[in-house]
């Protein structure tokens, strides 16, 4: 009863289209005929006017002697010569009288001929169809000239009785022709609609069926056809599903008495707090960038903890993110402002690409912001380096950005700008100063250390001065706040408000918050590519352990002494040898400063070292994975893995920690997690080490192997929960929240 009307809907489709062929075949056939009829006609009256000029010239010239020196019988036998059945031969006199014609047209011929006195007339040959004793007959009268008037005419009678084709017979005959290729196409028709059509539609509807009632199963077919079309429904369901897991999770938390940050939450917060105001993101790092790879270009996400941290808000709220555009094909794929939708196949924000030259790349971020400001806050023991010159292309390429984020935001009325991070210390002042009443937030997502080493800077106060142009600073913890609000204290003229958190200049008031950042949580793991089991087989045929650890190449990683501590590992715990594997997925970054380059190079020596010593046919005790790699790739490494090590020598917080929590099986993973980063503040369940210290974390590597299965299981799920509940939604909604209660007049006056 249930696919009855399905059927009928499906064979009304298939009649019409059949009917539709058929109705288009005959229109065709019969338009075809029809121009066949006046092709045909015109071509008999080329070649009835052809035939006939030819036997009039060639006749003219017998005649027009005959005429004039003989008698009529000599002409009447030229005539009888050359006449036949189907061509009929006259000789008319200067009064268009008969003289002589051959016998067969002799008895059809009328008393006079219009066309024959108009030739005598004029003196030009003529040419038209009569009807002759009811056939019709093709005539060409050619004047036959004397030494003075003309002597007569010479007249050519063809048989144009054919000439009359009948729009029916030419339509039977081509009855069969539309028979065959009707049912040719019809035969066709319905083999394409079955195999194309309404067999895919009938598997779609059987899957959407399918995902209907829960089962999440790939969409049944693909290709050009229906492909598209298979992917917007996946994406539909996708939507759905998420939908539906956010309603279930928020029902949950309201029987919990819980509250959770959601996607859907962050969204309605924005909506009620924010008024339809648009939210301005600005990063240096783009979240999509595009690049050739040989003729085609490819979008790709970046490996950086800034975009894994600010994209899920953007794709949250929408908005505009403005951030330098780095990739090869950045220009080819934005439009004439510069503008692009992200994420491709369905925008849910625009990203705006401010363009830099090499030598303002070079001196604004490989040279300011990553030779001095990185290290200096890092306090890694690399020592900051100072050029006049990139202090000036920083300041260049913040007023560069300036002009961008202000052309942008010009026709909104009190607008929420985010900066990100150490690339922009001089943008809020800049942005205040030309639009006061903005509200702007600045997050810091590096360390600030204390004020004896921020001291080194040369321009300290100008940093300085240009953060405090924010209503709002965020760092990660407490720790680096208190160390900002110290250097303020000793660096420039203000007044340090402790109880609030505040740092006050004039009329305006910043507000310094700890604001831990964090990831967005695990959706469903769907397919990961690759089982354990054969992650394992691929690293090694004895393998059963699996350590990884997720850095890009830099000195502040603690990637070496990490190495150094698998080493010591293996020499404490040789049982361990071919059983466990560590992997290291290592993304290389800065690469144009030295200190990178060294890095880089001596951590593939180090590794090729410590493989040589230790290593035998089938089993290397690190595999050294460098390059980008995208979530999807890392996914099944953080899955799978029985440890990952994230020892940083100093970090403001890593979200490689509570990535890999977000993602690990539950009842399997351990972190070892160095104490100098912010993430130790809230994962007290890692297992914590000072990166510094091999022995310690050679250790910590054997207690997460050997540590009780309920024991290990009960510390993720702790740092799960707190994962889950402390997401990146919840770090955006405190953000916004601090920086809505901020009451920002005309003139800059911020008040809470």
């Amino acid at each position: 009863m249930v696919k009855c009307p399905r059927g009928i809907s499906q064979v009304k489709l298939v009649l019409r289209l059949l009917g539709a062929i058929w109705v288009s075949s005959l229109v065709i056939i019969a338009g075809f005929a029809l121009v066949q009829i006046y092709a045909e006609r015109d071509q008999i009256l080329t070649d009835l006017e052809r035939r006939a000029w030819l036997t009039g010239e060639v006749l003219k010239e017998a005649v027009e002697p005959a005429i004039q020196r003989g008698p009529p019988a000599r002409v009447e036998r030229i005539i009888k010569k050359f006449g036949s059945p189907r061509r009929g031969i006259a000789i008319y006199d200067q009064f268009a009288g008969l003289v002589v014609a051959t016998p067969d047209v002799a008895p059809r011929l009328p008393p006079s001929l219009p066309m024959i006195s108009k030739a005598l007339t004029t003196g030009e040959a003529q040419k038209g169809i009569e009807t002759l004793a009811g056939q019709k007959t093709y005539l060409y009268a050619v004047p036959l000239q004397g030494e003075g008037p003309p002597l007569g005419a010479l007249v050519i009678f063809l048989d144009a009785s054919h000439i009359e084709i009948n729009p029916s017979d030419l339509l039977q005959q081509n009855t069969v022709r539309l028979l065959i290729l009707a049912s040719v196409v019809s035969l066709l028709t319905l083999l394409v609609v079955k195999w194309s059509i309404t067999h895919p539609m009938t598997r779609m509807a059987e899957w959407a069926r399918q995902v209907r009632a829960g089962k999440a199963t790939p969409p049944p077919v693909s290709g050009r056809f229906f492909g598209s079309l298979a992917s917007e429904f996946s994406e539909l369901a996708k939507s759905l599903d998420d939908a539906k897991a956010a309603a279930e999770r928020e029902a949950l938390l309201r029987l919990e008495g819980e509250a959770l940050w959601t996607e859907e939450r962050l969204k309605q917060f924005v909506r009620s707090q924010l008024n339809d105001t648009p939210l301005f993101v600005v990063s240096n790092r783009e979240p999509l960038i595009h690049q050739w790879r040989g003729n085609k270009i490819e979008a790709s996400a970046p490996a950086s903890g800034l975009v894994t941290a600010i994209e899920p808000i953007m794709r949250a709220c929408g908005g505009l993110w403005i951030a330098q555009g780095s990739g090869d094909a950045d220009q080819e794929t934005v439009n004439a402002h510069d503008k692009v939708g992200v994420p491709p196949e369905q925008p849910a924000y625009t990203l705006r690409r401010v363009w830099l030259t090499k030598e303002e790349e070079d001196g604004y971020y490989y040279g300011f912001a990553n030779e001095g400001i990185w290290p200096l806050c890092h306090i890694a023991h690399t020592r900051p380096v100072f050029r006049a010159s990139d202090w000036a292309a920083y300041q260049r390429v913040n007023e560069k950005f300036a002009e961008a984020l202000l052309e942008e935001m010009r026709d909104t009325e009190r607008p929420y700008v985010l900066i990100q991070d150490y690339h922009f210390a001089l943008l809020p002042r800049l942005i205040k100063e030309t639009r006061p009443d903005a509200r702007i937030a600045l997050f810091w997502h590096i360390p600030w250390p204390n004020p004896e080493a921020f001291g080194i800077c040369p321009w300290q106060q100008e940093i300085l001065l240009g953060m405090l142009g924010a209503d709002l600073i965020g760092f990660h913890i407490q720790f680096h706040c208190n160390n900002f609000l110290e250097t303020v204290e000793r660096a420039i003229e203000a007044r340090v408000d402790r109880e609030r958190f505040g740092v006050v200049r004039g009329r305006h008031t910043t507000y310094v918050k700890p604001l831990p950042i964090s990831v967005a949580p695990e959706g469903d793991p769907g397919d990961l590519g690759i089982s354990r089991e054969e992650l394992l087989r691929e690293l090694g045929g004895s393998v059963a352990l699996l350590g990884v650890g997720v850095d890009r190449i830099d000195y502040t990683k603690g990637i070496l002494e990490r190495f150094r501590a698998i080493e010591r590992f293996f020499e404490r715990y040789p049982e361990y040898r071919q059983r466990l594997v560590f992997v290291e997925l290592a993304a290389p970054s800065r690469s144009h400063i030295k200190r990178y380059q060294d890095l880089d190079e001596e951590a593939d020596r180090v590794v090729e070292e410590i493989n040589w010593k230790l290593q035998t046919k089938r089993w290397k005790p690190i595999v050294y994975l460098r390059g980008q790699h995208s979530h999807k790739e890392i996914r099944p490494y953080y899955r799978h893995a029985d440890f990952c090590m994230v020892t940083s020598i100093h970090d403001g917080m890593n979200l490689v920690a509570k990535e890999y929590v977000s993602a690990v099986e539950e009842d399997r993973g351990v972190l070892i997690l160095s104490r100098f980063t912010g993430a130790a503040r809230e994962l007290v369940d890692a297992l914590q080490v000072n990166p510094y210290h091999i022995d310690e974390m050679a250790e910590a590597m054997r207690l997460a192997v050997e540590m009780p299965p309920d024991e290990r299981a009960l510390r993720m799920r702790r740092m799960k929960q707190i994962v889950r509940e402390r997401n990146i939604y919840r770090w955006a909604g405190l953000l916004l929240e601090e920086l809505t209660r901020v009451s920002v007049d005309r003139a800059g006056v911020a008040e809470v």
